[in-house]
């Protein structure tokens, strides 16, 4: 068996356990779906199913972990010229297209869940430090240039993530222009408060 085919093994056993989760969670609610019954509808035993995912939250929330690692991805590939802010926000374009019929509209609900909250956000900070390191290689060789490549990182996840969760409560609204508020947003906040004599 070549590496290339056992990958696409494991591709598909962890994306049969995502999808029974999110179907048994559909069905039955988050509070009664188990890693047990994840497995038995996915046809695979207890252990294979914690050779992938570390619990239930983990295995319903796989796409926004997916997404999380190929933004970083597409960062990566930007234009060297590209300033931080321009590679991040083209970069998630590019994510948005590439994702055209989102797993949002089969468990919207789902996702707005309390208790998916906390492992929605560990899905963006599981690749911040990446993320940062992207940035880091478009900024100037200046003091502070790591410190301030982490707080870009994280801040455009959390607005990222805002700005998603937005379009999910209010779906008539377009991701990219609630993901660009949301970053101008980041920037223009401490500003205003300067100006408006806030301390």
């Amino acid at each position: 068996m070549t590496t290339g085919l056992r990958e696409r093994k494991k591709a598909a056993t962890r994306e049969a356990l995502h999808a029974a989760a999110v179907r048994l969670a559909l069905a039955n609610g988050i509070e009664n779906l188990t890693v047990e019954a994840i497995a038995d509808a996915a046809f695979v035993s207890r252990r294979t199913f914690s050779n992938y995912f570390a619990n239930k939250e983990q295995a319903l929330m796989h796409h926004d972990r997916t997404r999380a690692v190929r933004l970083v991805e597409l960062v990566c590939t930007r234009p060297e010229e590209e300033a931080p802010r321009t590679a991040l926000i083209r970069a998630a374009e590019q994510l948005h297209a590439e994702y055209p019929d989102t797993p949002e509209a089969q468990y919207r609900e789902l996702r707005l869940h309390p208790a998916l909250l906390s492992e929605l956000a560990a899905a963006y900070t599981a690749v911040e430090q990446d993320l940062a390191d992207a940035v880091e290689q478009r900024l100037p060789d200046q003091p502070d240039r790591a410190l301030r490549a982490q707080v870009l990182a994280a801040a455009f996840l959390v607005a990222l993530r805002i700005a998603g969760q937005t379009s999910l409560e209010q779906p008539q609204r377009n991701f990219m222009d609630l993901t660009e508020r949301a970053i101008a947003f980041t920037h223009e906040g401490f500003r205003q408060e300067a100006s408006d004599g806030v301390s």
